[in-house]
């Protein structure tokens, strides 16, 4: 790529001198985008990720087998009857006569099937104080709980009338429409007033309604297309809510900063005395450029999600690789044709109080264009020690860190996740504390080539007994026969419980030794292990399993593309440690405020002592991208004042305190948004919220303000090593001279090299 014409610093100044000399076809060609893209969507529809996608192991093939036979499993659900005194017993007459009422009740209802007495199935507690009603929702799981509040009535009614039980109903559908009572709105609520936070930040940064306005819209219409383009893709790859959630967190947050950089500099260019013309033709060239390494870059660290095996990552790594393309496609495409058009009126709308006028004055008297006074005292500081400033700060980040090396991740059991905010958290530990294991069974599904084959009858009668021998279950152990399609279902209440270390063990002695001694010696009989604490395990295994390659995978290509957008070996290496530390940091202060419990109350949080499974890969990708957006703008002005014949010191001072204001803007709306989410109640919203708030924080203070300066001002000319026999390499830089302050611009050319 020796020829300036193919380089990214040309394909962004081309981009945006076309579209401000052909406006109206480039804002027309956005809108027609928009437009098409969110038509076909709607026309093809959506398809989402099937539950035999969603993990690997044997919760996969178990779904996979109950997929194939065309098993709808109903959703189930369980009535606690529980003595409050210690004198009643489950075998009193008034006990008994509360049983028979709430089978009873629930019949009634018409809503269930499959009603059994506890006596029947001998789900009474050990003590003699606890027994179980079970029952099923009649018709789709998926949708029971908009069918469950008749048959929760009629459980508070029979309630009322046995003041000296506790009658409580659990179950998938009793939760799911508790969780959507209280907490459905929560997403949605985050969601809508990410927006209104985004745009009062970008008021205060800019100080006019217009301005402010532009990133805001341009995130929104990529949003828009995004949503569209996963239907289409859905077909390819199936989709999810998580990862539209991601999706939209993520396309807000890119695409609101690609527009902050751009604007930002064609603004500082305009202030600094150059047309409208000129200013716009230098942010093409050196923002857009920046934009554009910065969206590549994102989108290979999104695109690392693809290498989990797990569908919902798969889902959200391209859902958020594809909002980061078209986001950045937009900002170095219709954003230099809105600005064309708008031309002075871009400052319409001026906040009075925010004084937008003499901000500007008073940030580029004698020092330039808009120079941080702040970040100026900080580099002073920094660059005059920049050794001590290094020990410092990557002391301080490591102590952050250290705490992660003990991180232990895990599925949140339902009294994690929403402590004791809800009356069925209750329920739930009850019924677990009386029937260890029994709110969440583990399910052998059983398929065979006749069920009611002999062996196979002699096998199921086996593992049932052995796996209470075997310690790992105090029973009862469940079958339900489908005849006609020769599959078991085996429900087996782990011993251990809620706490999912001890219910491990006991999934491990029937997978390890239970089942091989059983079920295991019949020829052609599959017999994988599900149910919560599996699920936990099986995606604990294979999340393991992808760290390595996705680790590998976003590091490598970060490296790759830092090394030919900036041309030196010595960038690239500084730029994946830098944000490898940011990341470890973020990681430190998750384990410490959510696994230990340090400061949790200051976030409204609780220590549950663990971080949920998905978050630490998550977090990963997600802000390894997100941090180079900040790396690749701050380091791309460094250099560019390094070209133009500063020193190294002073084009570090330059290029720091020109970009901070726009840096310290976008961080702020990325911590804004990101602390939404931290504010919600389920705790691994919380733990995603916290996360990532604290890693962006980190990251544009403490990384690009302190430590970024420090490490180049004590490498000097070697931040610019390039080993000659890394020449033949692509060459995306732009190395570009300087461009006279004029009002009156030279006239464009397509393809002209654009000065700095």
């Amino acid at each position: 790529m020796g020829n300036g014409d193919t380089r990214v610093r040309g394909i962004a100044a081309r981009a945006g001198g076309w579209s401000a000399r052909h406006r109206w076809a480039a804002v027309g060609i956005w809108v027609l985008f928009v437009v098409l893209a969110m038509g076909l969507g709607s026309a093809a529809g959506s398809v989402k990720v099937k539950e035999s996608d969603q993990l690997g192991g044997e919760t996969h093939t178990a779904a996979k087998i109950i997929e194939d036979a065309g098993i709808d499993e109903p959703s189930s659900e369980t009535v606690l009857i529980q003595a409050k005194g210690s004198g009643a017993t489950a075998t009193d007459t008034a006990f008994r006569g509360a049983v028979a009422e709430v089978m009873k009740a629930v019949d009634k209802t018409g809503r269930v099937t499959d009603v059994q007495s506890p006596y029947d199935t001998n789900t009474l507690s050990k003590d003699g104080r606890s027994a179980l009603v079970q029952f099923d929702m009649r018709g789709d799981a998926d949708t029971a709980g908009d069918r469950v509040e008749p048959v929760l009535k009629a459980v508070a009614n029979v309630q009322k009338d046995h003041s000296e039980l506790r009658i409580e109903e659990i179950g998938g559908a009793s939760m799911n429409k508790t969780f959507s009572d209280a907490f459905g709105d929560d997403f949605q609520k985050a969601e809508l007033s990410a927006v209104p936070v985004a745009l009062g930040i970008l008021l205060i940064a800019f100080g006019a309604l217009v301005a402010a306005l532009l990133p805001v819209a341009l995130a929104i219409t990529a949003i828009i297309a995004t949503m569209g383009l996963m239907g289409i893709v859905s077909h390819l790859q199936p989709m999810d809510d998580t990862a539209s959630s991601v999706m939209l967190l993520v396309g807000l947050a890119v695409g609101v900063d690609y527009c902050l950089f751009y604007l930002r500099r064609e603004r500082e260019e305009r202030a600094a005395g150059r047309s409208p013309e000129a200013a716009l033709r230098i942010a093409a060239a050196t923002s857009g450029r920046a934009i554009i390494v910065s969206g590549v870059t994102v989108c290979v660290a999104m695109a690392g999600m693809l290498f989990t095996g797990l569908a919902t990552f798969e889902a959200m790594g391209l859902a958020s690789l594809m909002v980061v393309a078209v986001a950045m496609v937009g900002s170095v495409t219709v954003l230099p044709a809105l600005l064309s058009l708008l031309g002075e009126r871009v400052e319409n709308g001026r906040i009075p109080f925010l004084h937008p006028d003499k901000r500007r004055r008073n940030g580029s008297r004698g020092k330039g264009n808009g120079e941080s006074r702040f970040w100026t005292a900080v580099l002073k500081v920094v660059l005059a020690k920049p050794a001590v400033s290094l020990v410092v700060a990557a002391g301080a980040l490591l102590a952050v860190a250290a705490p992660a090396l003990g991180m232990k991740t895990q599925n949140l059991t339902l009294d994690q996740e929403f402590g004791d905010s809800l009356p069925i958290v209750g329920t739930y530990n009850r019924v677990n504390d009386a029937f260890p294991g029994g709110s969440e069974p583990a399910e052998v599904i059983v398929k065979a080539k006749d069920i009611n084959a002999a062996d196979v009858k002699s096998a199921l009668a086996d593992f049932r007994a052995r796996a209470i021998s075997s310690g790992a279950s105090r029973g009862p152990v469940d079958i339900k026969l489908h005849d006609a399609e020769n599959v078991a279902f085996v429900y087996v209440p782990l011993v251990g419980g809620s706490d999912l270390d001890k219910a491990g063990e006991s999934l491990d002695k029937l997978r390890d030794e239970v089942r091989p001694a059983t079920l295991g010696k019949v020829d052609g009989v599959e017999a994988p292990i599900t149910g919560q604490v599996a699920g936990s395990k099986d995606f604990n295994d294979q999340l393991a399993g992808a760290v390595t390659p996705v680790f590998a995978f976003v590091v490598v290509f970060a490296f790759l593309l830092m090394l030919l957008s900036f041309r030196s070996l010595t960038i690239a290496v500084t730029s994946i440690a830098l944000n490898l530390l940011s990341v470890g940091a973020a990681y430190g202060i998750l384990v410490a405020v959510f696994q230990h419990g340090w400061g949790a109350s200051l976030v409204g949080a609780e220590g549950v002592g663990a971080i949920i499974t998905w978050l630490p890969l998550f977090l990963f990708v997600i802000l390894f991208g997100l941090s180079m957006d900040y790396h690749v703008f701050v380091v791309s002005r460094i250099r560019e004042a390094h070209l133009r014949g500063r020193t190294t010191k002073d084009a570090i001072q330059h290029g720091v305190v020109t970009t901070a204001g726009v840096v310290t803007s976008a961080a702020v709306i990325m911590v804004a948004v990101f602390a939404i989410f931290g504010t919600l109640s389920m705790q691994s919203m919380k733990q995603m919220g916290v996360g990532l708030a604290a890693a962006v924080l980190i990251d544009a203070t403490i990384i690009r303000g302190v430590l970024l300066p420090a490490v180049m001002a004590l490498l000097g000319e070697r931040n610019w090593y390039f080993p000659a026999w890394l020449n033949r390499l692509p060459d995306l830089t732009h190395d570009e001279a300087t461009e006279p302050v004029s009002s009156t611009p030279p006239p464009a050319v397509e393809g002209e090299r654009v000065g700095v």
